[in-house]
């Protein structure tokens, strides 16, 4: 097992996923799925499990995405609809709508919190000149970024608004993490990637990054995120080293 370090002399950058790693959202995430899948799934199929069906077929994936591959594993079709479907339409856009109403009114009543380890890792990373990117799949992840008071601690940020923009194909695909490292003007494999979720680090290892770090947290399968490409896994950052400095040539 490789020893949990990013070696600064290698790494010039480092771009972190948010839901699990910087904000601690993804129960709020899971807990919105579920209200929004249970309805649905009313005399249909047994309900959303929050957490197996969450880490298999949710989290991580843009929104959308989710919705069309957890339907898929339990055998139903919805149509398409559009972004004017009324909340909770049966389709997929409907689906989505309700949920992201549901997260969004958690978020406006609640706050979002930076997880303690990642914020002094981000402040270690930048002392020893690191460039850092907050990376998500989501249309919010600017706003969660910004609620949790780190927005100051990356260089920059790629969210869903990007990908919806560039018209940037979602994780597993690596072309959110790609467009960062393109951002900060370095190749993929002088950047490390730090996520959460099963598509992230499937990303991470596509995308032919320096260094791909998971996390493992609320009892997340170290071994499924090893198969799909991460290098080094730990259950908090604060398990995670830094040695060395960016030379500033390179920061």
């Amino acid at each position: 097992m490789n020893e949990p370090v990013i070696d600064l002399t290698t790494i010039s950058a480092v771009l972190f996923d948010t839901d699990g790693v910087v904000t601690d959202t993804a129960r709020g995430h899971a807990a919105a799925w579920k209200h929004v899948f249970d309805a649905f799934l009313r005399g249909r199929s047994t309900p959303f499990d929050i957490r197996d069906d969450y880490l298999r077929y949710v989290d991580g994936r843009p929104r959308l995405d989710g919705i069309r591959t957890f339907l898929e594993a339990r055998g139903i079709t919805v149509p398409e609809g559009s972004p004017d479907d009324e909340p909770g339409a049966a389709t997929v856009h409907g689906l989505g709508l309700a949920k992201d109403q549901v997260f969004m009114a958690q978020v406006d009543k609640y706050g979002v919190a930076a997880f303690p380890s990642t914020v002094s890792l981000l402040h270690e990373l930048r002392q020893r000149g690191a460039r850092t990117a907050a990376v998500s799949a989501s249309l919010h992840g600017r706003k969660l970024v910004t609620s949790a008071g780190v927005l100051h601690l990356f260089d920059l940020v790629v969210d869903g608004n990007d990908a919806a923009l560039m018209n940037l194909p979602g994780k597993p695909d690596p072309a959110l993490f790609l467009e960062a490292a393109r951002r900060l003007a370095l190749p993929a494999a002088g950047a490390a990637v730090v996520d959460a979720a099963l598509p992230g680090v499937e990303a991470g290892g596509k995308g032919g990054f320096g260094l791909v770090v998971a996390v493992a947290r609320d009892g997340a399968e170290a071994a499924e995120l090893r198969a799909a490409g991460a290098e080094v896994v730990v259950s908090d950052l604060s398990e995670l080293a830094v040695r060395g400095r960016v030379p500033p040539t390179t920061a």
